[in-house]
């Protein structure tokens, strides 16, 4: 099977990159796959149109074209998307994108997925994985997480783990917020265990890759 997966950021790119291999098995025979970060989530395009603007490279204004063109060409069996739902209403902005979907003629066998509200929240799933990248994380913030909520949740993990936490890096600016969420990526995702993960938005999406690769 030849999967494409798309997701938001390089950070969330480098983490799947790191997981897939555990998911589905490695890469080639019989799960082919290819990983497209995009600039960040952006906002689907008025009418759902296909006619997006390419120099847009946030990946929801891509998506009506991407879809349209996955599900014309040979090959590609399936497409997984991956999105922070940040602060969305999760049942709404799925519906949005299947409607999107269903709009394609022919529509690629497609599966969404959202981490919420942050893929940080998949890291915060795996405390030993996490405590084995960053063994001086402050356990009394991680304790005050509860598993997928809506709370600021990168700014949590920065309060655990980052030097003068969250607030240290919103006063630094870009690029610094993104460059340590790929640090998360590169230090915690090799240590993740796919089967102890407490996040259910993270189970769902083992679960419906490993449906979807079955």
């Amino acid at each position: 099977m030849h999967i494409e997966v798309l997701v938001e950021d390089s950070s969330g790119a480098k983490l799947l990159d790191t997981l897939l291999p555990t998911l589905v098995g490695p890469w080639g025979a019989p799960h082919f796959w290819r990983i497209h970060a995009y600039k960040g989530i952006g906002r689907l395009p008025a009418g759902l149109s296909a006619n997006s603007d390419p120099a847009k490279r946030a990946l929801l204004n891509q998506l009506p074209r991407l879809l349209a063109a996955y599900g014309k060409t040979h090959g590609i069996d399936a497409v997984v998307v991956v999105l922070d739902s940040d602060r969305r209403n999760c049942k709404a902005f799925l519906a949005e994108l299947k409607a999107l979907l269903n709009r394609c003629r022919p529509a690629p066998n497609t599966l969404f997925r959202l981490a919420i509200e942050e893929m940080e929240a998949w890291f915060l799933g795996d405390r030993t994985a996490l405590l084995a990248a960053y063994p001086r994380a402050k356990k009394d913030v991680l304790d005050r997480y509860e598993q997928d909520s809506i709370c600021g949740t990168w700014e949590l993990l920065a309060d655990a783990v980052y030097p003068g936490g969250s607030l240290a890096v919103k006063k630094a600016g870009w690029p610094l917020p993104g460059n340590i969420k790929h640090e998360w990526a590169e230090n915690i995702g090799p240590h993740m265990d796919i089967a102890r993960n407490l996040s259910p938005s993270f189970c769902r999406f083992r679960d419906g890759l490993q449906h979807l690769a079955a």
